[in-house]
C-alpha cells in the first residue's frame, strides 16, 4: 500500500481499494513522485514503441529505487497470458505497487478480471473499471478485443 497523497497531474491516476495505484502514461518526473508516496514496484503494460511511452523508464525507476516490470500488451491483442503475467508480478513483488499503461485502459481492464477472479461482485468490478474506461459498454471498434477478453475471462 502506498502512503501519503497521490500525485496529481498523472493521466487517469487512481487508487484502488487494495491500495494499488494505477495510471496512464508517466512523465520523466513521475518516478520520483511515485517514490515519494512509497511506491516500490512499477508495472508497465504499454509498448515501448508507443509515441507517448516514457523513454528509459526502467532506468528512471531504478534511479529512484523502484523495481520495474514491463509486460508489453499490444492494445489490439490482449490475452489471458498478459493478465497472468500481471498477476504474477503483483504476487512476487512485495510492497506498494503502481501499474500503468498509456491511458490506464489496459490496467483497469486487467484489474477487472483480477477483481472478478478474487470474488469481487461483477457489478462492483465493472464500476471500478468504468471510472476510467468500460470496453464492455463501448461501440468503439478498439474495444472489441478487450470486450472479447473480458467476456471470456469472467
Amino acid at each position: 500500500m502506498t502512503t501519503g497523497s497521490d500525485p496529481e497531474g498523472i493521466r487517469n491516476c487512481q487508487r484502488r481499494p487494495d491500495g494499488i495505484t494505477t495510471s496512464g502514461k508517466l512523465e520523466a518526473g513521475d518516478p520520483a513522485r511515485l517514490a515519494a508516496i512509497g511506491v516500490r514496484h512499477v508495472v508497465n503494460l504499454a509498448l515501448d514503441s508507443h509515441p507517448e511511452a516514457l523513454a528509459d523508464e526502467a532506468a528512471l525507476m531504478a534511479a529512484t529505487g523502484i523495481a520495474y516490470t514491463h509486460i508489453p500488451v499490444p492494445f489490439d491483442a490482449p490475452t489471458s497470458d498478459h493478465v497472468a503475467a500481471l498477476e504474477q508480478a503483483l504476487a512476487t513483488h512485495p510492497g506498494a505497487i503502481h501499474v500503468h499503461c498509456i491511458m490506464n485502459w489496459r490496467v483497469t481492464a486487467f484489474f477487472y478480471l483480477l477483481d472478478c477472479a478474487a470474488g469481487v461482485p461483477e457489478p462492483e468490478a465493472q464500476a471500478r473499471m468504468a471510472k476510467v474506461w468500460n470496453p464492455l459498454d463501448s461501440d468503439d471498434p478498439r474495444a472489441a478485443p478487450w470486450r472479447a477478453l473480458l467476456e471470456g475471462g469472467r
